[in-house]
C-alpha cells in the first residue's frame, strides 16, 4: 500500500515517493446493496487501483425529510432523505468493507457527511480523510476529522479560493499531510471545464501535492494530469454504463479504469527515466547498419572505370561506404571489376 504521508511530503516528488495515488470512487454506485459494495472493492482492486472510496451517509444526522432532490432520479425513494436512509450501512457492515479492502491491498477511504459519520469512520479506520466538495466549509466536521491526525485530501469543486484558503490553513495549522484536488461539480464534466491548469496553480499556491477529482466519464483527464505531475487521481467507477445511479454518466467502466491505470503507470515510468539522446544513439549504433544505406555498383562495372554518379546507387545494408563519401569517391578509378549491387569499399579504389 502507498505511504500517504511520504507521498504528500513533496509536491514535486510524486514519482519518487510512490507515484500517483489512484482512487476508485464507489460513492452511491452500490445503490444500498452491501453485496454490490463488496463487488466494487474487488473490481477496483482487480483494476490495479491504490484505494477504494465510499461515501458515508447517516440520514438522520445529515438531512431533514424536507431536503430537496437536486435531480429526481430514484423511482423508489419518495424523498432525498429516504434515499440517504437506503444508502446507509451499519457500523458492522462498514468494518466488513474495511476488512475486505485491507485483504485486497487497497487503502480504505470514505467521505463523511456528518459528525456522526466521521466518528463512525474513525472507529472503522480510514487511511486518510477525503473531504467532499460540499463539506469544505463545514468547520466543525473539518475539525473533527483533523483531530485524528490523518492525512487530508481536499476537493475543491464548489469552493472559491478564499474558502479553499481557509481549509488549507486549518490543515496546515494541524500539521497534517495534505493534498488538494481540482474538481468541477458537473456530471459529466465537459473538457473545457476540467481545469488542468489548476494543478500547477494550486501546487504553487499551497505548496502541496495536487490532484484531480475527475467527473468527465473518460480516462483522458487523468492521463493528462499525471503527465503534469499530479499526485492524486480520483474517478468514479461503474460496473457498466447500463447501471442505475446518478453518477453513471460521470463514471468510467471497470475496463476503462484498468486501462487508465495502465496508462498512468506507463507515463510515470516514462517520466522517471529521462532519455540522453547521445547515449541512446550510441546504444542504437549496431542497428544503424540495418537501416542505413551504402554506395553500391548500379550495374556491372569494369576494372579501370572512372566513377561517375550514374555508376553508383545507395542501397541497404549500411556496412559499406556511406552516402557522405560520394563526393570523394567520384572521379576515382576502380582497381577491379564490380558486380551489380556490390558494396563499394576503399580497397576497390585506386
Amino acid at each position: 500500500m502507498k505511504d500517504l504521508r511520504k507521498l504528500f511530503s513533496d509536491p514535486h516528488g510524486v514519482i519518487a515517493n510512490g507515484g500517483c495515488l489512484v482512487i476508485g470512487e464507489v460513492a452511491q454506485a452500490h445503490d444500498g446493496s452491501l453485496g454490490m459494495a463488496h463487488a466494487y472493492i474487488d473490481a477496483i482492486a482487480n483494476a490495479g487501483a491504490d484505494a477504494v472510496k465510499f461515501q458515508t451517509h447517516i440520514a438522520a444526522a445529515e438531512s431533514t425529510p424536507s431536503e430537496q432532490w437536486r435531480v429526481k432520479f430514484s423511482l423508489q425513494d419518495k424523498t432525498r432523505y429516504d434515499y440517504w436512509k437506503r444508502m446507509e450501512f451499519t457500523e458492522e457492515q462498514w468494518h466488513g468493507l474495511k476488512m475486505h479492502a485491507d485483504e485486497r491491498g487497497l487503502l480504505f477511504l470514505s467521505s463523511p457527511f456528518s459528525l456522526e459519520a466521521a466518528d463512525l469512520l474513525t472507529r472503522v479506520g480510514v487511511s486518510a480523510w477525503k473531504v467532499a466538495s460540499g463539506e469544505l466549509g463545514s468547520v466543525s466536521l473539518l475539525e473533527r476529522m483533523m483531530a485524528t491526525g490523518l492525512p487530508f485530501i481536499l476537493s475543491s469543486g464548489m469552493s472559491a479560493l478564499e474558502e479553499l484558503d481557509a481549509a488549507v490553513a486549518r490543515a496546515r495549522k494541524a500539521m497534517l499531510p495534505l493534498a488538494v484536488l481540482q474538481c468541477t461539480t458537473a456530471y459529466p464534466c465537459p473538457p473545457e471545464k476540467i481545469g488542468l491548469n489548476q494543478l500547477a496553480l494550486l501546487r504553487e499556491r499551497y505548496g502541496c501535492v495536487t490532484g484531480l477529482s475527475d467527473h468527465s466519464g473518460t480516462i483522458y483527464p487523468g492521463l493528462a494530469g499525471v503527465s503534469l505531475g499530479m499526485g492524486v487521481l480520483e474517478v468514479h467507477v461503474t460496473m457498466s454504463r447500463e447501471m442505475f445511479g446518478p453518477d453513471v454518466k460521470a463514471s468510467v467502466t471497470c475496463e476503462e479504469f484498468r486501462q487508465m491505470i495502465g496508462g498512468v503507470r506507463f507515463i510515470e515510468k516514462a517520466m522517471a527515466h529521462p532519455v540522453d539522446k547521445n547515449a541512446m544513439a550510441a546504444e542504437m549504433k549496431p542497428l544503424r547498419h540495418l537501416f542505413n544505406k551504402s554506395l553500391v555498383a548500379r550495374h556491372d562495372l569494369d576494372a579501370g572505370t572512372i566513377l561517375k554518379p550514374e555508376h553508383l546507387a545507395l542501397k541497404k545494408p549500411g556496412t559499406g561506404l556511406p552516402e557522405e563519401r560520394l563526393p570523394a569517391v567520384l572521379g576515382k578509378k576502380l582497381k577491379h571489376a564490380l558486380k551489380a549491387d556490390a558494396l563499394l569499399s576503399d580497397q576497390d579504389l585506386a
